[in-house]
């Protein structure tokens, strides 16, 4: 029977491992099974805004391991499963409940009833949640470089600052010790009054400017947690640290270290690339 309520996560904590009941095993086209659980420790892809990747995991049942090939979050109304991006509605839409979906191969004898334990990978999480803590920074360092370049006032990012990061995002990806972050320097933010004049000259000062920020906050050591509204899967999550002279807390259902020291010395990488004849930014940030 099809779950009637959201999958309870542990993961936003730090937890690697779970004990946890078969709710539904559901048999997918292409012969592999979706095992969904009460609870899970493992981080899925999400549909809306799939930034960071599944972890690495097993599923244990008595002594066997099976690997979860795949993990993403999927919705249900009581009658069927829909994976990714076939959800048809919202998060929190009333008769749906969105769940955890692991994937395993398809000769698995796991059934409803049965009990398992979730084990993630705690090296590739550990790496996983580095990179996208550094990612958060970055973005609060990029809105710092670039503040002087808004001709109108947009709304503010989590320091006050104007919020270039959310203004202009186009896509983010997360990795091991590594974030991705590309935005779109086009009409459109131009009219919100974003002077993009003169950004491939600045690259370099800017650079240096995001670095140098990034540092101080590091050498801070600030702790860094997760508030959040409840322990489902689509309660509301926030990533919050305790910078030097303001706190910030930014909307996130990721992973993350718990405090500044452990990310060593961060990089950032800034260029500029003509697409479809749009310049689109893209920041690297590499962790250690």
């Amino acid at each position: 029977m099809l779950p009637a309520e959201d999958t309870l996560v542990t993961y936003p904590l730090g937890a690697l491992q779970t004990t946890a009941t078969v709710l539904h095993v559901h048999e997918l086209a292409d012969g592999r099974r979706a095992v969904l659980l009460d609870v899970t420790s493992v981080h899925p892809v999400d549909a809306g805004w799939p930034d960071q990747a599944a972890d690495n995991a097993v599923l244990v049942s008595g002594d066997t391991e099976l690997p979860v090939l795949d993990c993403i979050v999927a919705a249900t109304d009581g009658t069927a499963l829909f994976l990714g991006r076939d959800i048809p509605v919202s998060k929190g839409t009333v008769g749906w409940a969105f769940v955890v979906v692991h994937v395993i191969a398809g000769d698995s004898t796991l059934a409803s009833g049965d009990q398992v334990i979730t084990r993630v990978d705690a090296g590739i999480r550990s790496r996983t949640s580095a990179g996208h803590t550094a990612c958060h920074l970055a973005s609060l360092a990029l809105n710092l470089a670039v503040a002087d370049r808004w001709k109108k006032q947009p709304r503010a990012d989590a320091l006050g600052t104007p919020d270039f990061d959310g203004t202009a995002i186009d896509a983010s990806l997360i990795t091991e010790n590594a974030s991705t972050d590309t935005y779109r320097l086009g009409k459109s933010l131009r009219k919100k009054g974003f002077i993009t004049e003169g950004i491939h000259e600045a690259l370099p000062a800017l650079e240096s400017a995001i670095t140098a920020t990034l540092a101080g906050w590091v050498t801070t050591d600030a702790a860094v947690h997760i508030d959040r509204d409840g322990d489902r899967l689509t309660d509301r999550r926030y990533w919050a640290c305790d910078l030097p002279g303001q706190p910030a807390r930014i909307p996130c259902g990721g992973t993350h270290v718990t405090a500044l020291g452990q990310l060593g010395a961060l990089r950032v990488a800034l260029s500029v690339t003509d697409v479809a004849g749009t310049d689109v930014l893209t920041m690297v940030t590499t962790v250690g």
